[in-house]
């Protein structure tokens, strides 16, 4: 990635690392984000007793892990490879492709420009990055037409090529997270009962189905993943506390 995030991540980030050195004990890596450096313990590769760490990694292979601790005035920055799990590997993976995707766009724009991308960085990028955050989303809205780069104060000119080539190369996104949901209550009234939490749930846009007695599967799609969490926080909050006002026993299990 040409544009690096300016500072530190924050503690519990998860970050996009590129192995650099195997040590015995040891693991350094260089966060492809911020183009910092950070180190793996032993301790945080994996489970239990590891005789060679070339078993989990290898040089220039890249590999999504989890900030533990941060020393700035030092410079260091304590990762873990064990603490990150499956969904979070998978989720973080596709943003960075994602962003890495995005860039690309704006050197195919550069090259159409004839300006150099640094500098379309200065006058574009870093005011979309500034806004969002990452130039995913924003390129996302412009897709959907939720906002328009003038908007940001970009160049006319820069506009009306970048706002092309977005629509033409974006697609707009579609994310899916799930939870197994078990309803249960031992009330006289309790098949009725049930059957309204089930309604209050399906009333919140999101799909359920039926997995045999007394378990269901509560599927959520969105944009993004950090707004299918959001709404399946919303959902699992509504409900718990819609069951508890009518005695339902409620879980939610992350799948």
């Amino acid at each position: 990635m040409f544009y690096k995030k300016k500072g530190f991540p924050d503690i519990g980030e998860l970050v996009m690392c590129n192995v650099k050195k195997i040590l015995p004990h040891s693991i350094f890596v260089e966060l492809e984000e911020y183009g910092k450096e950070g180190m793996i313990h032993i301790s945080e590769i994996a489970p239990g007793r590891i005789r060679n760490l070339r078993d989990y990694v290898k040089e220039d292979k890249k590999i999504v892990c989890k900030v533990l601790n941060i020393h700035e005035e030092k410079g260091h920055i304590d990762l873990s490879l064990r603490r990150v799990n499956q969904s979070q590997k998978i989720r973080k993976t596709t943003e960075y492709k994602q962003e890495q995707k995005a860039e690309k766009i704006l050197e195919n724009v550069a090259d159409e420009l004839k300006i150099s991308l640094k500098e379309l960085y200065d006058k574009a990028g870093s005011k979309m990055i500034e806004e969002y955050g990452s130039l995913t989303p924003c390129f996302y809205d412009v897709v959907k037409e939720k906002i328009a780069l003038k908007d940001l104060k970009i160049d006319p000119k820069i506009e009306k090529v970048l706002t092309k080539r977005i629509k033409e190369k974006i697609q707009p996104p579609s994310v899916s997270v799930s939870s197994k949901l078990t309803l249960q209550s031992f009330s006289s009234q309790g098949i009725e009962e049930i059957k309204k939490v089930l309604a209050h749930i399906k009333s919140k846009n999101v799909s359920l189905s039926y997995l045999g007695a007394p378990n269901y599967r509560l599927l959520i799609e969105a944009a993004d993943y950090k707004e299918a969490e959001n709404r399946l926080k919303d959902v699992t909050t509504s409900a718990t506390n819609f069951a508890k006002k009518l005695g339902v026993e409620l879980e939610f299990k992350r799948k």
